[in-house]
């Protein structure tokens, strides 16, 4: 089922292609900016007018001769220097409305080329407790493999944790130096987090501390049965302890391959890379160069100073015969390009790893995986009201777990001063959906590649741009029907549903006053910013779209009398409700935030 906009561009450009030549590219159509002077709009009499040296003007009003907008759209009006807007028609958005309301999608169609594409998001160390800086790309890519979900692709959600890198030689060296078991099975992030910062802080000042963790590291890469063994235990307290950390957001993976998954592949990716002449021996390690084929500026394998551009080389094996973030990435697309046969690799890993990535996928290019499409879904720093990286009291990282905590306490005051009648059990389930869902909404509506102040007061609002607000207006569209007493969505369903099968060219329900038609143009804009979110990997226009469709229910809700209206007004009205309540409950779903039928 076609949007609008889709209807709209296709007739567009059927009378581009009739009248303009050459045929100025498309799109056509896009939203009108101002709806007070129309939904949608094309400027493509303004494109042609260029190429034919022709007034616009006088350009558009053929092409607004020319367009069969018949059943869609009233007759164009011609704005500006030569834009033409469209005004839907009343009865068309009434079908539209309506065979979205008989859909179980919502009129969301599946895509026609689905693709299997991996996300890889999250990525937290073993050994480390998952802190606030853990918390846009967890919640981020979880929202992009459901949208890609929902859209009909084949999606992997692959957790690539950290647990093969220079930090674990710093933890194993400590651990055996001053490890306690005890410790270790009561708190196992407390323990290693502790041993980790002073061997960290050590290692700063003592060159041989440093080299005892680098030797630790190379003897756990090279197989050695005493660190294996203790990896593995603290790889096993560590993914438990992460696990419960997910299953409180409501965040799945289908794989958990981490670093060490891909440790026997290393040395083979190394000898690949040199055999092609990707990679060369440089003071006893191995890196890749530039290859000299793009502009310098734009290489990422060079950096300029003030003498100009120099080698910033990417190391896949060093000196030491140890490997790198860089040696397991590449040993990571090779598996998901032949295992999962994967046509895209999403990475979602924030802002300061743009160079990393950048030469990452150069160098897969020239490693024989051009046809893999590689994506860098970057993303800013969460700040604290001082604009600066949002840190607990104590000034370090705030822990992801007592965030969560707090984020359910806070909405769990909320509650009982508002609804002090309410049990105790239903307040604390009540308060879970509430406060982890604010706490998710807050992030995921902001432009991701922004930096953002965290605010309590702000994301656990009932009004504005919050998950409460969202949440609210579902309430609203479910308390209407408890209030209809007998009259329940399956009975008005299947008085409505026999109008859909009438002659095409009557309406299935009523819209006539202003708050009806402008939250029915809403409706209908849903797909269109699911595709736009994902394409774009920017939740945030799903977010707005939700926000907007919500505000525009409420005005509805002010304006519309519902209940109390004659036949076939209320029928229509609750079609509307129900639609929007089903359309807030899907779009909060894609984002992996929970609704509630009662607040």
């Amino acid at each position: 089922m076609n949007t609008p906009r889709q209807e709209l561009e296709a007739r567009v450009s059927q009378a581009v292609q009739k009248l303009f030549s050459p045929v100025p590219p498309a799109p056509y159509v896009r939203p009108c900016p101002d709806s007070r002077h129309g939904d949608f709009q094309t400027n493509a009499a303004l494109v042609g007018a260029k190429e034919a040296k022709a007034n616009p003007r006088e350009l558009a009003a053929k092409l607004a001769e020319v367009i069969n907008l018949e059943g869609v759209a009233e007759t164009p009006e011609i704005a500006g220097p030569g834009f033409l807007n469209f005004r839907l028609k009343p009865e068309y958005l009434a079908r539209q409305v309506t065979q979205r309301w008989t859909d179980d999608r919502l009129g969301i169609p599946r895509v026609s080329n689905p693709e299997t594409l991996v996300i890889d998001y999250s990525g937290p160390n073993i050994a480390k407790e998952m802190h606030v800086g853990h918390l846009r790309s967890t919640i981020l890519g979880d929202a992009l493999a459901r949208m890609y979900c929902f859209l009909g692709h084949t999606v992997i959600a692959d957790n690539h944790i950290g647990d093969w890198g220079t930090g674990f030689g710093m933890i194993l060296f400590g651990y055996k130096r001053e490890g306690d078991a005890a410790k270790l099975e009561q708190d196992p992030f407390g323990h290693l987090e502790a041993i980790y910062r002073k061997i960290q802080e050590e290692a700063k000042t003592d060159d041989s501390v440093r080299e005892a963790a680098k030797r630790e590291l190379v003897l756990l890469q090279q197989g050695d049965a005493g660190n294996r063994k203790l990896w593995e235990q603290f790889n096993k307290y560590s993914l438990e302890a992460l696990d419960r950390i997910y299953q409180r957001l409501g965040v799945q993976f289908d794989y958990t391959l981490g670093e060490s998954f891909y440790n026997d592949a290393l040395p083979g990716v190394v000898d690949d890379l040199l055999k092609k002449g990707i990679a060369r021996d440089s003071e006893g390690a191995v890196a890749i160069f530039s290859e000299g084929k793009l502009p310098q500026k734009d290489d990422p394998f060079l950096v300029s100073d003030k003498d100009g551009f120099r080698d910033n080389p990417l190391l896949v094996r060093k000196s030491d015969g140890g490997y790198n973030y860089a040696t397991t990435d590449l040993a990571t697309i090779r598996y998901r390009h032949e295992h999962f046969k994967a046509k895209r690799s999403i990475y979602v890993v924030g802002g300061p790893q743009q160079m990393h990535f950048r030469q990452l996928f150069d160098a897969a290019r020239r490693w024989d995986y051009a046809g893999m499409k590689l994506e860098h879904v970057w993303f800013g720093t969460i700040l604290g009201e001082n604009r600066k990286p949002f840190k607990s009291r104590e000034g370090d990282n705030v822990k992801l777990k007592a965030l969560l905590a707090e984020a359910e306490e806070r909405a769990g005051t909320i509650i009982a001063e508002k609804r002090p009648d309410l049990e105790e059990h239903k307040r604390a389930a009540l308060a879970r959906i509430i406060g982890l869902g604010a706490l998710k909404y807050a992030d995921l509506a902001q432009n991701r590649n922004l930096d953002y102040v965290f605010s309590w007061e702000k994301l656990l609002a009932f009004d504005g741009n919050t998950a409460p607000y969202l949440q609210n207006a579902y309430v609203r569209t479910r308390s209407i029907f408890r209030k209809a007493g007998e009259q329940t969505v399956a009975d008005i369903f299947h008085k409505i549903r026999g109008l859909v099968d009438l002659d095409p060219a009557t309406p299935s329900i009523h819209l006539a006053e202003p708050a009806e038609l402008a939250l029915a143009r809403k409706l209908l804009d849903f797909a269109d910013s699911i595709v736009m979110a994902a394409e774009e990997y920017r939740p945030h226009y799903l977010c707005l779209y939700l926000f907007e469709l919500a505000t525009l229910f409420h005005r509805f809700w002010e304006n519309c009398p519902v209940l109390t209206a004659e036949e076939p007004i209320r029928n229509s009205r609750l079609v509307l409700c129900d639609l929007t309540g089903r359309t807030l409950a899907q779009g909060l779903n894609l984002l992996g935030i929970e609704v509630v039928e009662q607040m």
